[in-house]
């Protein structure tokens, strides 16, 4: 997945890259190419129409193609991959971490995942299949096996001068992890302190017992949560008897956090996550159709609800002309609450404990909001049309519908995740439908009654 770049820079890079291929010069191509990073290459990929990705691609250094596709999106990724053969996608992979490769090899051939396998000395393959054995939103799936290990009745001087043989710690190393003879993880030993306390002192003296092991079936989204409440840089992943795995790195954390984010923008919207900016209209067609035929059925159910009251409608043609609003304002207020509550769910703080406190000053806010909007449309439509009684009602509808909005805002996305549906997929579809019949239900009803 691409990193995200400072707004200008990709457009730079795009408006740079779109003038070496106007000129039709391959070499000019290239030296823009050779410019930048992985990740830039990767945003200008999924920047370009496909025949222009294809040929840009095609001229990517083939010992930068392995981090260009971890980089880019999965549809893009995908598309990539089909134009590459075994051979060449073996030899892109070499070099790659661990974890890396993990990542890329459920999307390859099983033909391409063997002669990587058997490409591999003995310890990277069980490191490997340790990392494959988990499912990728876990922490065993986001985990990287290569960590340095010391053990706890070693002194520091011995520390040091086993890190100097080594010639070199994995990136993203702030602390070494002291395991006991058998790979039970026990503590962490901060290189600041290797550094700065005395050489003569035992690991166990100065080691770090306060971080706990992640298990390795923690979900990711659990795991971004512990890493921003601790502000970890590294933290252990252990099995379920303790057992050090390997680690996972802020950088892992990151890329977490931005798909949790991407998931929820793109769910909310009816697309699938990473779909390709420039994808074949015919598929993305077919993906969106399904979202706007579920749109329109709720938009029948509304359009239904108004059709009980069209004698009103037409008596009061006034009526027409201020009905939207009630509807807008319960689908403003109700996607604020929902918005809220599912922040909530995501980070743990929503639960069976404070659900109905939650509840309760939801209703409040959608109560107070109400009143105080009500009293504002109420008197412009009373002097907008000089009829205090349509004033009146709508006010009451707006209160009736924006309280009606905050319930449906925290119930609809607690129900789903208790039926094990994520809120971010229909809950905004099921939200505009409940506030639009209850806007124009109450609405339309209490006109119905008191002006006819």
């Amino acid at each position: 997945m691409a990193e995200i770049l400072p707004v200008d820079q990709p457009e730079r890079h795009l408006d740079a890259l779109a003038r070496a291929l106007e000129s039709g010069t391959l070499t000019q191509v290239r030296q823009v190419l050779g410019a930048l990073q992985p990740a830039e290459i990767a945003h200008l990929l999924e920047s370009l129409p496909p025949s222009q990705r294809l040929l840009v691609w095609g001229m990517v250094a083939r010992e930068e193609q392995a981090e260009v596709l971890l980089q880019v999106g999965d549809e893009v990724r995908a598309g990539l991959l089909e134009t590459m053969d075994n051979e060449h996608i073996v030899s892109a992979l070499e070099g790659l971490d661990v974890d890396d490769v993990a990542d890329l090899l459920a999307e390859l051939p099983d033909t391409v995942t063997r002669q990587v396998l058997a490409g591999m000395d003995k310890q990277d393959r069980e490191r490997l299949e340790a990392v494959l054995s988990y499912a990728e939103d876990t922490a065993g799936g986001l985990m990287n096996t290569d960590t340095v290990t010391v053990r706890a009745d070693v002194d520091l001087d011995v520390v040091l001068r086993y890190l100097r043989m080594r010639g070199g710690i994995p990136p993203q190393t702030d602390s070494l992890f002291v395991v006991e003879r058998y790979g039970q993880y026990q503590g962490t030993l901060p290189l600041v302190t290797i550094l700065a306390r005395d050489p003569n002192q035992l690991v166990s003296q100065v080691m770090d017992t306060d971080i706990e092991g992640i298990p390795a079936l923690t979900p990711a989204a659990q795991v971004a949560i512990l890493f921003e409440a601790r502000d970890l840089i590294s933290a252990p992943v252990v099995d379920e008897e303790g057992r050090l795995l390997g680690r996972i790195t802020v950088d892992d954390v990151v890329d977490v956090i931005r798909e949790e984010g991407e998931h929820e923008l793109f769910s909310m919207a009816g697309l699938p996550e990473e779909e390709d900016l420039f994808a074949p209209v015919i598929p993305s067609t077919r993906r969106r159709a399904i979202w706007l035929g579920v749109n329109l059925l709720t938009a029948f159910i509304a359009s239904w609800v108004i059709s009980l009251f069209e004698g009103t409608l037409e008596r009061v043609v006034a009526l027409a002309v201020l009905m939207p609003i009630v509807a807008s304002m319960g689908g403003i207020a109700g996607g604020q609450t929902l918005t809220l509550v599912i922040r909530g769910l995501a980070l743990g703080q929503v639960g069976k404990t404070n659900a109905r406190t939650l509840f309760t000053k939801e209703m409040a806010v959608g109560a107070l909001n109400g009143l105080i909007w009500a009293l504002f449309v109420a008197t412009l439509s009373a002097l907008w049309f000089h009829n205090l009684q349509i004033g009146a009602i709508i006010a009451v509808a707006m209160v009736i519908n924006l309280v009606c909005a905050a319930v449906a805002g925290v119930s609809i996305p607690i129900l789903m995740r208790s039926l094990g549906v994520d809120p971010a997929i229909a809950g905004g579809v099921l939200l505009t439908t409940v506030t639009d019949v209850v806007g124009y239900l109450s609405f339309l009803g209490l006109a119905t009654l008191f002006l006819l």
